[in-house]
């Protein structure tokens, strides 16, 4: 679809999100906390904002457990306001879960077949070496299609770039012009490129633009008013809180740029949903209640394909859509997500009893380390890792 389509279109849990060193707080507890009336605990994970790493976080915490809710850190940076705990945020790769329920629906209406192989759906964009890539394996990241080419290797570059428009065919066609990373289901690696044939799927079996199919499927249905697609609009539209990156300056110097502008067409159907954490509580206890994906097609969201990680070696922690990982004592499933100067995350117990919804302005974004906020605010609400 063009461009321009697009954009009138948009404008009408494994944790990788960045910071120093994680370091667990020293009276951190491997058993969940109450939060049923305040939390001492949630408090102090977002206490003393802004700080090194980051300006402002705003977190929801729900469930039959109990209920809490708090903003901390500033708007901006040159007039110091509060952060505004309704403001709009980039959620990132949270948009990974939208486009797994909407192509879950799908699936379940018997438009789409998850054991069929994408090219048989997209056979002038799939090439005959990824022939045997099922629509499954683009949604647990296990088909072994590369990331395609951007312009770029750092933040100063990327930041250059920042207004390119990336259309979705293009990045496939870059993608899949390489040789496989590995037989499809043997292996599994988190990519935005699965995601992105997922978004050119739903369009091909619907004949509508992805951002109208999730719309109509799941903003409308649930009442997500603050949620929607930017398109090619490099702006966050309504109130937000300013994101900041470290980054070198023009005069050579390390330091802070506002990096809220930035448009986000790489990420598309993989990453560039924007929305509030009210609307992210919403979407995720619906989704847990088995409302947005409903009947045994949900269960594809918690079931991890049994392969290892490509680079680590270890068991797959990528569903359809979500990631899992045991923090006190249980199984928290979710889904980070992370943008030039934001960090997202929604979560919950597989139960509903405690879900979590997380934005952090964290100004080293995007990086191998995981943000101490962020950490923080996890352990604070479900305890620390238990493997």
């Amino acid at each position: 679809m063009k461009s321009t389509i697009r954009t009138l279109l948009a404008t009408a849990l494994v944790l990788g999100v960045a910071a120093g060193p994680a370091v667990l707080p020293a009276a951190a507890d491997t058993r969940a906390v109450s939060v049923a009336s305040g939390s001492p605990a949630l408090e102090a994970a977002i206490a003393g904002l802004p700080a090194a790493h980051t300006t402002a976080a705003l977190v929801r915490v729900g469930g039959t457990e109990g209920s809490w809710r708090g903003s901390a850190g500033v708007h901006d940076l040159k007039t110091n306001r509060p952060a505004d705990p309704d403001a709009r945020f980039r959620a990132g790769s949270v948009t990974k879960v939208f486009t797994a329920a909407v192509v879950l629906q799908l699936a379940a209406e018997g438009r789409l077949d998850l054991d069929r192989s994408a090219r048989s759906y997209l056979p002038e964009l799939i090439p005959g070496r990824y022939g045997k890539v099922t629509v499954r394996q683009l949604l647990n990241h296990t088909h072994g299609i590369p990331a395609p080419d951007f312009a770029g290797d750092t933040v100063e570059e990327w930041y250059a770039n920042r207004f390119e428009i990336h259309d979705p065919r293009e990045m496939v066609r870059s993608a899949t012009a390489k040789q496989r990373e590995f037989a499809p289901g043997t292996k599994q690696h988190y990519l935005n490129i699965g995601y992105t044939i997922a978004g050119l799927l739903i369009e091909r079996v619907t004949g509508d633009a992805y951002e109208r199919q999730v719309a109509a499927r799941v903003l409308r249905p649930l009442g997500l008013r603050d949620t929607y697609f930017p398109g090619t609009d490099p702006r966050i539209a309504g109130p937000y809180n300013h994101g900041y990156q470290t980054m070198r300056l023009d005069d050579g110097s390390t330091g802070l740029r506002d990096v809220s502008v930035w448009g986000a067409t790489d990420g598309w159907a993989a990453g560039d949903i924007i929305s509030t954490t009210a609307d992210l509580e919403r979407f995720t206890r619906a989704l847990f209640r088995g409302r947005v994906v409903r009947g045994p097609l949900l269960q594809e969201m918690f079931t991890l394909p049994k392969v290892a990680d490509v680079r680590t070696g270890t068991p797959a922690a990528y569903s359809a859509g979500l990631s899992m990982k045991k923090l006190g004592g249980r199984e928290v499933w979710g889904k980070t997500g992370g943008r030039w100067g934001y960090n997202a995350a929604i979560a919950s117990t597989r139960d509903g009893a405690r879900t979590l919804v997380l934005s952090v302005n964290a100004t080293d974004a995007k990086g191998q380390d995981t943000n101490k906020v962020v950490l923080d605010i996890m352990v604070a609400a479900y305890g620390a890792p238990t493997d």
